[in-house]
């Protein structure tokens, strides 16, 4: 991980940033983070994360406006001389009473860690990943599904349970039965030549990256649905793949032992792969 890290308004040594025993985020997971990557310096959809992390921080009565959350994620890729990169930041509403009071809370927690991104080798996109469905469910009732909270233990318990099995990741579903989401990533399927992915009311996060997937895809006239989607769906899809901002798209080529697409890589997937990248490129200039 990078030396340097952005705490509160200053860059500092990470072997010197400290938090507060009493830290909201800490003692109750209460806040909110955001996982970027950086090419060439420059954070893919920076305003878009930082977005959807005011519309969430809105929700928990996180009063984050203003912060200039972009120059410190900036000065912390800098600061690091980072190029290709990860970034996280991650807000709580600070320290407060320990009876769980967030009125307590006086000032918030703003840090950003960024580190070197070494994606996965082009031998593993041609291979796909292979996934298992997970037996923690998503909740499409509840007002915090769609957050990206600090909060993360299911996520956290769903992908070891894919270590366990020997898999890269884990498939939720929600507890209607229906497909939701991987553990750490949104899901997409393609069945008679159709584009589809879970809706968010599914209980689903409103990934960045499923988001340019779907503007993609109407762009190339690759027809595509918000849909509600059986797992047994998955099972005979002619193509599947996952998406994240650290992963971008990653063909999905086994699930729960069973072959998807014969473990080749779909050509709507390959399509939209090199579509991805060509984006990246445009608009963070990279041409």
């Amino acid at each position: 991980m990078g030396e340097i890290v952005y705490l509160n308004g200053r860059l500092i040594l990470r072997n010197k940033a400290t938090i507060s025993a009493l830290d909201y985020g800490f003692l109750y997971g209460f806040g909110l983070f955001e996982t970027m990557r950086a090419y060439a310096g420059k954070v893919f959809r920076l305003d878009n994360h930082l977005s959807r992390l005011e519309d969430s921080a809105e929700l928990l009565g996180l009063p984050i406006e203003g912060m200039e959350l972009k120059g410190a994620v900036m000065d912390t890729i800098k600061a690091n001389n980072l190029d290709s990169a990860r970034i996280r930041i991650t807000i709580s509403p600070g320290e407060g009473a320990i009876n769980a009071d967030p009125v307590t809370c006086k000032k918030n927690t703003v840090l950003v860690v960024a580190e070197r991104y070494i994606p996965c080798t082009q031998q593993v996109y041609r291979d796909g990943f292979r996934a298992v469905t997970s037996s923690f469910k998503r909740n499409s009732l509840s007002l915090l599904a769609g957050l990206k909270s600090t909060s993360y233990l299911m996520s956290v318990m769903a992908r070891q349970e894919a270590k366990k099995a020997g898999a890269d990741e884990t498939i939720c579903l929600n507890e209607k039965g229906l497909l939701a989401e991987a553990s750490m990533s949104n899901i997409f399927v393609v069945t008679d030549g159709r584009l589809r992915t879970p809706s968010l009311e599914s209980g689903i996060l409103p990934g960045i990256t499923r988001q340019t997937v779907l503007e993609l895809a109407s762009r190339m006239g690759i027809s595509n649905f918000e849909d509600d989607i059986e797992p047994d769906e998955l099972y005979k899809a002619k193509e599947a793949f996952l998406t994240s901002s650290l992963l971008e798209i990653m063909p999905l080529t086994g699930i729960d032992g069973k072959c998807i697409n014969d473990v080749r890589v779909g050509g709507i997937t390959k399509k939209l792969m090199v579509a991805y990248k060509q984006l990246v490129s445009t608009e963070l200039n990279m041409i």
